[in-house]
């Protein structure tokens, strides 16, 4: 035996009541129950909670104290259900959305806010592995992200292609080349990212494939810093395609070696059938539909 929920829960409700019959009718469960509930307490502990007069039941000096933590767990139960509910619904509600890439998830969350602008929207930025691990752990709601894994895990729904580009300086040599190889890029600085990264995934396999091993001038763990890398001349990197919605300063050039288009999907649990989430994958149909047309 021990101190649990309903036994508080029937403590408060016969205090409030002034009996069990009433607190019965209060808690919607027979007076017996509500009854045995308090006198195990009483039996337990070896406590007096109630003293009858004038045929009603008054707390003791003990059940008053108890009284106030039964009204503090009550309020507790109340955020936590109010917590939970915000997670589920199109009025107040909050989604945590996952982002590998800046774009186009941000587009993406920004046609979502347009249909649903009550809702609150976290977001998390970070590697594919990252993503991909907090989806799993539910730290966030929905990830999205390009070469999402198919297996029995996820459901997804598909966003768009696109493929990795080159990002080279408008003064470079190879500035204004419609398409570069992998065996011309070898003889160039090269910007990569750190492993864990969808886009570093890519390059990685295409250089295999090409039979080269580059070694790059330098390894950085955001796409910001390699466009930041790239924009002050310091060699070519890679991105998605439509990896940021920036125009400024660098180019994007075809690498012959990594057309493949990649599918970029929003992404979540198998299991997750919430009203947000569900939500959150209609938009994601209406924005492809509206990229294709």
């Amino acid at each position: 035996m021990s101190v649990t929920l309903s036994k508080i829960r029937a403590l408060n409700a016969v205090a409030e009541a002034g009996s069990y019959a009433a607190a019965a009718r209060l808690l919607n469960i027979s007076q017996p129950a509500v009854s045995r509930q308090v006198r195990d307490l009483e039996t337990e502990y070896a406590v007096r909670l109630f003293d009858r007069k004038n045929g009603l039941l008054q707390p003791t000096p003990l059940c008053v104290e108890l009284c106030d933590i039964a009204e503090r767990m009550a309020e507790a139960e109340r955020n936590a259900e109010r917590l939970l509910s915000r997670h589920n619904t199109l009025v107040n509600g909050k989604l945590t959305v996952g982002l590998g890439n800046s774009m186009p998830g941000m587009a993406l969350i920004a046609a979502f806010h347009k249909r649903y602008p009550s809702v609150e929207i976290a977001v998390e930025t970070g590697s594919f592995e990252n993503i991909i691990s907090a989806v799993i752990t539910r730290e966030v709601d929905v990830g999205v992200l390009p070469d999402v894994p198919r297996d029995g895990r996820f459901r997804r729904e598909l966003l768009m292609q696109q493929s990795v580009v080159a990002i080279i300086h408008p003064e470079h040599p190879l500035s204004g080349t419609s398409a570069v190889t992998c065996q011309r890029l070898l003889k160039e600085p090269l910007i990569f990212r750190t492993k864990g990264s969808s886009t570093q995934r890519v390059v990685d396999r295409a250089f295999q494939a090409a039979g080269l091993t580059p070694t790059p001038l330098l390894t950085l763990d955001t796409r910001d810093a390699v466009y930041e890398a790239v924009a002050n001349g310091m060699g070519i990197g890679f991105m998605w395609r439509n990896g940021t919605g920036r125009t400024d300063v660098v180019e994007r050039v075809a690498v012959t070696d990594m057309q493949k288009a990649i599918e970029e999907v929003a992404f979540t649990l198998a299991a997750e059938n919430s009203l947000l989430v569900e939500a959150f994958f209609t938009t994601v149909q209406g924005f492809r539909k509206d990229t294709l047309n």
